[in-house]
């Protein structure tokens, strides 16, 4: 029994520095397999939908689907297994990703249309920086994540601020083209075209009719200018809060599988476990 343990853990150690590391060359090859993997699989999904194509190769491409479908599975499974802390791995972004890529394969066995929303797996291209060591680019990404988080709550104030705008003059809006004939038959339909105007997207299937309206749809198409910027110097301060890049290595976490820690880092900043064990 005592001959198996560290035969085992040795398998684990050995099985993590080839799924979650990228500075081996086992580790490097593993990943660049799989960005192929998820570029063929993407691929094959989005074919799959042009009906031309389909009618052709739909069975190739569904037994291509499928069958990266289930190499991602196991590769899954096995990410959970190489981790001392499988749950805490699972509730990560990367982790939820991992398992959201696989779920609508699934999924579309018994909703259909299901399957498309296996594009999800582009998300699991993100892992193209820690691939090929561009820490610079994951310290941009880290900085840009903290500071959205940072601005939420002026954010969520702004949003706020703008559906009231948009409800109020789209309400407006219905009482003064309302009896026009030009599409502003009730309250709802009228809030939708004001978001659209102010959003600066005019779709162009409402448009008022008469001169008050007109003004009023004129009033809220320079707003919208004027709102566009709002977000951009919120988001913009808190990026010049958040100070200088701080170099970040691609080494993850033997026990909840986190990356992004400092180069010179001997614990992980989630967990607390040692990023080196084979050195204790």
């Amino acid at each position: 029994m005592t001959s198996n343990a560290p035969e085992s853990g040795d398998l684990r150690h050995r099985l993590h520095t080839v799924i979650f590391e990228a500075d081996t060359p086992g580790g490097k090859a593993f990943d660049v397999a799989l960005l192929i993997a998820i570029l063929v699989s993407v691929a094959a999904v989005c074919l799959e939908s042009v009906n031309s194509i389909n009618a052709k190769y739909g069975d190739l491409l569904r037994k291509v689907e499928w069958s990266l479908t289930i190499a991602f599975t196991v590769e899954y499974i096995l990410r959970l297994a190489c981790v001392k802390r499988p749950l805490r791995y699972a509730r990560s972004f990367y982790g939820v990703v991992d398992l959201l890529s696989i779920l609508p394969s699934y999924l579309g066995l018994f909703i259909k249309g299901g399957r498309s929303l296996a594009v999800i797996r582009a998300l699991r291209l993100l892992r193209v920086f820690r691939v090929f060591k561009l820490g610079h680019f994951v310290s941009e990404a880290d900085m840009l994540a903290h500071a959205l988080l940072a601005a939420r709550r002026k954010i969520f104030v702004f949003l706020g601020a703008v559906l009231t705008v948009a409800f109020i003059l789209g309400t407006v809006m219905y009482i003064v083209e309302g009896d026009a004939g030009s599409g502003f038959d009730n309250i709802p339909e009228s809030v939708y075209w004001a978001i659209v105007t102010m959003t600066t997207v005019g779709y162009g299937d409402l448009a008022p009719t008469t001169v008050l309206g007109k003004v009023i749809a004129s009033a809220l198409m320079i707003c919208g200018y004027a709102i566009i910027a709002v977000p951009t110097g919120i988001v913009g301060v808190e990026l010049a809060r958040a100070g200088k890049d701080v170099e970040v290595s691609t080494q993850a976490c033997p026990s909840c599988g986190a990356d992004g820690h400092a180069p010179d880092a001997s614990y992980c900043n989630h967990c607390g476990a040692g990023l080196h064990p084979e050195r204790a």
